[in-house]
């Protein structure tokens, strides 16, 4: 069914024809589909029956592309869904420029070396500006507040608890528990060692949990956006920049020394580096083993699948605890 899409696509360009539409398989939160205007102008095209979670990331979205230099797409339309014949059922929906390029997860490993540096760094000066420019009173999830019906417009807001440990060991509990049977003879060791310093007190940061290869695309070696701003939360800068290495610095390559010292050096180009825990590089693991279906993930490019995914979390995670 595509009468959604050509709904959208006519509150955005009203009266463009269309030359095609395609439905990508990928991505298990929203509908998308990838349109290409009769003028040549290719679109990305988004619905979801939870219409606060497509508000809150368009407004973040919207919000990194005003306040930073962190490359995100354009955001051209956001609306709600009554539901019609049109629409089908209700929920929310969006029109985005797609974004220049290829995805960055599929090339990232054939890049020379001197390329993949200049990359990690790009990573890490953009989530130092994040963490620069998005702070709040709050841990836990951020979302949409005041907001006005039939738009994105309000402030972004944490609403958790304000004690950093209490949120952080209700969030390593999460985590654990999402672990599949073959972690479970690590479960009970990676919960011993990954319990949050009481004393401990960071600046709740927006925390963009899924900063990684596979959400930015590249065109000619140059980083054109970085994608998939949803379900943000705020957390310890230290837990931002322990995924956000794991998930780049040891994800694809044999040795990441190199690539986390690029990283590194880019985010001190923006801010001082904050301190990283062994807890909050034990969540970073733990976080990123499973996805929100519960299936563990596939980590490198080629992909390891089955018992050598499992392997590699397992490795990462044992050399931690």
């Amino acid at each position: 069914m595509t009468g959604w899409v050509r709904a959208a696509i006519e509150s955005a360009h009203p009266g463009e024809p269309i030359e095609s539409i395609d439905r990508p398989t990928e991505g298990n939160r929203k509908e998308t589909a990838i349109v290409t205007l009769a003028a040549g102008e290719r679109l990305v095209v988004q619905r979801t029956g939870d219409p606060a979670a497509l508000r809150t990331e368009t407004r973040l979205t919207r919000e990194i592309a005003a306040r930073t230099t962190v490359p995100v797409p354009t955001v051209l339309e956001y609306g709600r869904i009554d539901g019609n014949d049109s629409w089908g059922d209700g929920g929310a929906y969006r029109v985005v420029e797609a974004a220049e390029g290829t995805n960055l997860h599929e090339r990232f490993t054939a890049l020379s070396p001197v390329r993949r540096r200049r990359i990690a760094g790009r990573f890490g000066r953009a989530l130092g500006q994040i963490h620069e420019t998005f702070v709040f009173e709050r841990f836990g999830p951020v979302a949409v507040a005041d907001w006005t019906a039939g738009s994105d417009r309000g402030e972004l807001r944490a609403d958790g608890p304000d004690s950093w440990a209490r949120w952080f060991d209700a969030y390593v509990g999460e985590c654990v528990d999402a672990l599949p049977e073959q972690f479970a003879d690590l479960t009970r060791a990676t919960e011993a060692a990954a319990e949050c310093d009481p004393d401990a007190d960071p600046t709740p940061r927006l925390f963009p949990w899924d900063l990684r290869p596979g959400n930015a695309m590249i065109d000619d070696g140059r980083l054109t956006a970085f994608l998939d701003w949803g379900d943000p939360l705020a957390a310890g800068a230290g837990l931002s920049v322990a995924k956000a290495e794991h998930l780049l610095a040891e994800w694809y390559v044999e040795d990441g020394s190199g690539l986390r010292t690029a990283f590194r050096d880019g985010y001190t180009d923006v801010r001082p580096l904050p301190d990283v825990s062994r807890a909050e590089r034990i969540a970073a693991v733990v976080d990123s083993a499973v996805d929100s279906t519960g299936t563990v993930t596939r980590p490198g490019y080629p992909e390891r699948t089955g018992a050598d995914a499992v392997a590699f979390h397992r490795y990462r995670l044992i050399s931690l605890i």
